[in-house]
């Protein structure tokens, strides 16, 4: 196809959810403090996971790879839509465009890793619990988290350079609140056969070698648990994976749901939809999810919390008797 005399795109205009145009700063503020919700609790597990020596295992070591990666993804997504919706604006410079795919993406593909991983784990440490300390070392569990962050993003790259390298002319609107691969694609100029089968790929090395894994290690640990006596040693066996299950199960539900089901008219507005969940609620209430029922995870909260509560209140009495503090 011959392009000349045709201007290339050098921006896109965002879509997102024009008919919340009424409702815009109701939104903004919905969309604002969940974000907020999500960046202030996964913190909390990073850094409580970091200062608690008695949280250094292997399941929340992974837990910790994966809310990083939760602060990643909302990351890359929220704030330009939310300084979109703020200034009534939706464009996005081509350049800015290829980013946020890139890494909307690979955080995608890091966080089905990241999930197999800890189904993986989850695994070991019910139907191997002898072998659980030899298993899953120091230096294994860090090379895990490495090939989740590395092989995501290296997975990604390739699809990525093969759809960024197709000419975009003419129209420039991604109906979309974010770059997606799909509705960039109508955009092309070109043959979009070769990516759309890339892509085929990569839903089936992620996505589906992903899930078939995370659903055998789980076969596995409910045959375990089935097998347990008594019902106190079934009930705090599940309690270890029940968390971690529930996230799977929206995480994938969503992802099939978006990429797996027959096309219907109005499938970009459900996809937002259905996008919006993902990015921006799940990363809102997964880490209650994995924290509400952990008894060990509270303890070591309100044992930080207590020192930090202790130790301001010493400085304070101090400081009103007029007495200097000691460094």
């Amino acid at each position: 196809m011959k392009h000349s005399n045709v201007t290339l795109v050098t921006e896109f205009v965002l879509l997102g959810f024009p008919e919340l145009h009424g409702i815009r700063m109701e939104f903004f503020a919905a969309v604002l403090l969940m974000y907020l919700i999500s960046v202030s609790g996964n913190c909390l597990i990073i850094t409580v996971v970091f200062m608690e020596p008695k949280l250094h295992m292997p399941m929340y070591f992974f837990l910790c790879s994966f809310s990083l990666g939760e602060l990643c993804s909302t990351t890359v997504v929220v704030p330009k839509m939310l300084t979109n919706v703020l200034l009534d604006q939706n464009r996005i410079c081509f350049t800015c465009c290829v980013v946020q795919s890139f890494f909307t993406f690979s955080m995608g593909a890091t966080q089905f890793i990241n999930l197999t991983i800890m189904s993986f784990d989850r695994y070991v440490a019910i139907c191997k619990p002898f072998l659980y300390n030899t298993k899953m070392t120091n230096e294994i569990c860090f090379r895990l988290a490495l090939f989740a962050w590395i092989g995501g993003h290296l997975i990604v790259l390739c699809q990525t350079v093969v759809v960024w390298t197709f000419p975009f002319c003419g129209h420039n609107v991604i109906n979309h609140f974010l770059c997606d691969a799909g509705p960039v694609l109508k955009l092309a100029c070109g043959d979009t056969t070769m990516i759309e089968l890339i892509g085929l790929i990569y839903g089936i090395i992620i996505m589906w070698g992903s899930f078939i894994f995370t659903v055998a290690s789980y076969a596995y640990i409910i045959s375990t648990i089935i097998q347990i006596p008594s019902v106190t040693g079934r009930s705090k066996a599940f309690s270890t994976c029940s968390s971690h299950l529930t996230i799977v199960c929206i995480f994938y539900g969503a992802m099939f749901f978006m990429y797996l089901r027959p096309s219907t008219q109005g499938d970009s507005q459900i996809n937002k939809v259905v996008y919006l969940v993902t990015i921006v609620v799940l990363p809102t209430v997964s880490p209650f999810i994995f924290t509400i029922r952990n008894k060990d995870f509270k303890t070591a909260v309100t044992k930080i919390m207590g020192k930090r509560g202790h130790i301001s209140h010493f400085a304070v009495m101090k400081l009103i008797k007029g007495r200097p503090l000691k460094k």
